[in-house]
Formats: structure tokens, C-alpha cells, sequence
């Protein structure tokens, strides 16, 4: 007997249709004789109407009720399904955060869980019931609802797997699990059978929207096997684990794509200790995130110096970088916040070279200029103008071979 935790996202639970074919799901994954813990978001939509309706009433919600506002999303999808499975014979008990104890730190809107009892939960599914949990939400120590932030759901599966030692973690999306890149832009591109948390990591991190973060980052830390898979269609899905021996094979796994990307430059600064610190300090200040750094060095002492942020900060940016070049010195500020990042990201990197030269070369065949690069273990960045997006993507998955039809699923 297998414990599998399964994870339902908000346009899965979306309408009463939808939760009857997330019941059948379930049930289908009882009957093969396994026990069954289901970790539910609210329905689509749901979080932002309550949303507006606090700010209907508030400019400025305080922290700790709109936790207890937004928390309700999720209480409605338990008892819903709970109700479902219960009308098709199958026993199933819900329960909110708080009643299965995932404990948190009191940053209301943003917790991050601190701990889970897991006895309450292994105590019904020894009973033969399915257990349905709110995902997003928790209670601090002082006993407030507290909730985890955006994709909380998703932390909350993994941390449920993890604490309960499930055998695997399924996330259910709109997709089928995570491919060589976006097919919305590669039209063959292929589902990944198998990736790495890092390589999700990653991937997650330069734009692809399969999962949260977070959620990755505790797979990892407590080695939580992860699968992604559709909601809507039966398939394998997608694997995220621990790296194997056998993956040093593929040298690129995927090609990631960010459009949310835009460019400062700061030039004819003065070269000298803790510049550095001057220039990203008050950008830092203003909480806005740096991505990728670029200085060089010039003949007459001077630095041009560059970096990268989200395009929802460039004009704020742009202006403490206007403010912060007269208190320097610097000679101008210049900026774009039309570029995009492209990168090939795989473990394989780390055993074959010459990886960052195909993709250069590759690049360069197709007349698309290089305006900054950044490397890191198993990843190849580089930002080029926006225009040059799609066409980027496209020749880099045939460049590495991801268009060959050459992946073999692991389940095969």
C-alpha cells in the first residue's frame, strides 16, 4: 500500500462538474489500493473576490483578517469534495489548516510553515478514509489563521508529503507535466518524464509557471518525490526528483524564457571599492530585485556597470538610478525594458563542455545579438532584444537537440 498525496488546483475545483471528475480521480487512486490525502486550493477565482471585497471595504486590510478572510476559499473545496466522495461511497473526512496543525511563523499573507502533526491524518487514513486538507493556510503559535502566499497550495501538498512520508506528491495542473519549453512557442516540444529539483529549480525561477518555488525547494530539502500532471487527461506526467546516475546523458533539459525583463545601465562611474554598494543599495532599498550583474572596467578608470529587473520596476528603478548617478558622479543612465531572457538549463552541464559555445554560435547564425550573459552550474542565461524572443527559443531547442523526438519516458 502506497501513500500518495495529490494536490488539485483552483481551476481543477472550479466548478461542482469538476470536482465530481476530481472525485472519480481519487477514488480511481483508492481502488488501486492506495491510501489517499488530497490537498485542495480555492476555487478559480475565489482568492480575488474575496479579495476585492476586503478592499471594498479597506484601502489597507490589516494582515491577520484577510487571512481569515481568504482562508474560507479553500473551506469551501474540502467540504465539497469531501461531500462528493462521501456521496460515492467512499468515506472521506476534511479538515482546514489548523486542524491538521501545520503550524507557521505569525508573517501573516506570506507564512512559511514551521511544522505539521501528522498523527491526526495517518490515525483517519488507517481508518480507510480519504483525507481531504486546505492547502494556503496554517495557524501560528498563538493560534491565528495565517496564509502562505500565493501557490501556497503547492508548499502545503509537499510539506504534507513530507511530514506524512507519502510515497509521492501529484500536482495536478491545466498541463501534463513539464516540457523542453513553452509549446505554446515550440510546437514540438516534448514532456519531460524526468527532472531534477534543481533543474525545477531553475526552470522555475527563469519564468515557467508549473510550479511555485517554494514548493520545489521543500521537495528538495526533504527529498519528496514530485509528479506533475493533468487534471483533464490521464498521462505520466512529469517527475521531479533527486538526481541519478543516468541523467548525465541529457545535456539540456529545457529551454526556459522570461519576458518580464528589463535593463539599466549606469556608465562612467567611478572605479573604486564599495561602488557596487553604492549603486544596487538603494535599489535595494526600494525592495526591488536584481537579476543579473555586469561591470566592466574601462581604460580611464571608469566603470559601466549593468543589471537586470523585473519590467514592473523598471521606471522606479530608473528614477533611484538617475538620483543615484548625480550622487556619484557617473556620467549617464541609460535603459530598456525591451529584452527578455533566454536559458538552457540541465545537469548535464556540469560533465560536457562547450554548451554556453553551441548556444552562442547557435544565436549568432540567426543574426540574434547577445547583450549580456550569466552562468551558473546548470544553467546558460543570455538577454537579448525581445524581438528576437520566439525565433531565440526555437533555434536553441533545435541547437540542443530537444526537437528530435529522442526523450524516452521513464515510465516506458
Amino acid at each position: 500500500m502506497a501513500l500518495i498525496v495529490q494536490k488539485y488546483g483552483g481551476t481543477s475545483v472550479g466548478t461542482i462538474e469538476r470536482i465530481q471528475a476530481v472525485a472519480d480521480r481519487v477514488i480511481e487512486t483508492k481502488k488501486q489500493g492506495n491510501q489517499v490525502v488530497v490537498v485542495l486550493s480555492a476555487m478559480s477565482g475565489e482568492t480575488d473576490r474575496l479579495l476585492s471585497l476586503a478592499k471594498a471595504l479597506s484601502h489597507t486590510p490589516t494582515p491577520r483578517e484577510l487571512d481569515v478572510l481568504l482562508s474560507t476559499g479553500e473551506q469551501v473545496t474540502i467540504a465539497l469534495l469531501s461531500m462528493a466522495l462521501e456521496e460515492k461511497g467512499y468515506p472521506a473526512v476534511s479538515y482546514t489548516g489548523g486542524q491538521v496543525h501545520i503550524r507557521t511563523d505569525n508573517e501573516h499573507n506570506k507564512a512559511r510553515i514551521v511544522d505539521i502533526e501528522a498523527a491526526r491524518v495517518h490515525k483517519k487514513l488507517n481508518e480507510g478514509k480519504i483525507v481531504v486538507v486546505a492547502g494556503f493556510q496554517g495557524i501560528d503559535e498563538d493560534g491565528n489563521i495565517t496564509t502562505l502566499g500565493r501557490g501556497g497550495s503547492d508548499t502545503t501538498a509537499v510539506a504534507m508529503a513530507a511530514a506524512l512520508e507519502a510515497d509521492e506528491c501529484r500536482i495536478y495542473t491545466d498541463v501534463d507535466g513539464v516540457y523542453t519549453a513553452d509549446p505554446r512557442i515550440v510546437q514540438n516540444a516534448q514532456r519531460l518524464p524526468l527532472i531534477t529539483y534543481e533543474e525545477m529549480l531553475e526552470m522555475a525561477s527563469l519564468g515557467s509557471k508549473v510550479l511555485q518555488i517554494r514548493s520545489v525547494e521543500f521537495a528538495r530539502k526533504y527529498n519528496v518525490n514530485l509528479r506533475v500532471l493533468s487534471s483533464f487527461e490521464d498521462g505520466p506526467g512529469t517527475l521531479i526528483t533527486d538526481e541519478d546516475e543516468n541523467m548525465e546523458a541529457a545535456l539540456i533539459s529545457g529551454i526556459a524564457h522570461n519576458r518580464d525583463e528589463a535593463k539599466l545601465t549606469i556608465v562612467g562611474v567611478p572605479d573604486m571599492p564599495g561602488i557596487a554598494s553604492k549603486i544596487l543599495g538603494p535599489i535595494a532599498d526600494a525592495n526591488i530585485e536584481v537579476d543579473m550583474i555586469v561591470q566592466n572596467v574601462g581604460l580611464d578608470n571608469s566603470t559601466d556597470f549593468t543589471f537586470t529587473v523585473n519590467r514592473i520596476d523598471y521606471d522606479k528603478a530608473f528614477e533611484i538610478l538617475q538620483k543615484t548617478a548625480k550622487s556619484i558622479d557617473a556620467k549617464d543612465v541609460s535603459g530598456d525594458n525591451t529584452i527578455v531572457k533566454i536559458s538552457a538549463v540541465g545537469v548535464g552541464m556540469r560533465s560536457h563542455a562547450g554548451i554556453a559555445n553551441t548556444m552562442f554560435k547557435a544565436l549568432a547564425d540567426e543574426g540574434i545579438n547577445i547583450q549580456m550573459i550569466s552562468t551558473s552550474e546548470i544553467k546558460v542565461s543570455v538577454v537579448v532584444a525581445e524581438k528576437y524572443l520566439e525565433l531565440g527559443v526555437r533555434t536553441l531547442h533545435t541547437a540542443f537537440g530537444l526537437d528530435k523526438g529522442s526523450i524516452v519516458d521513464a515510465n516506458d
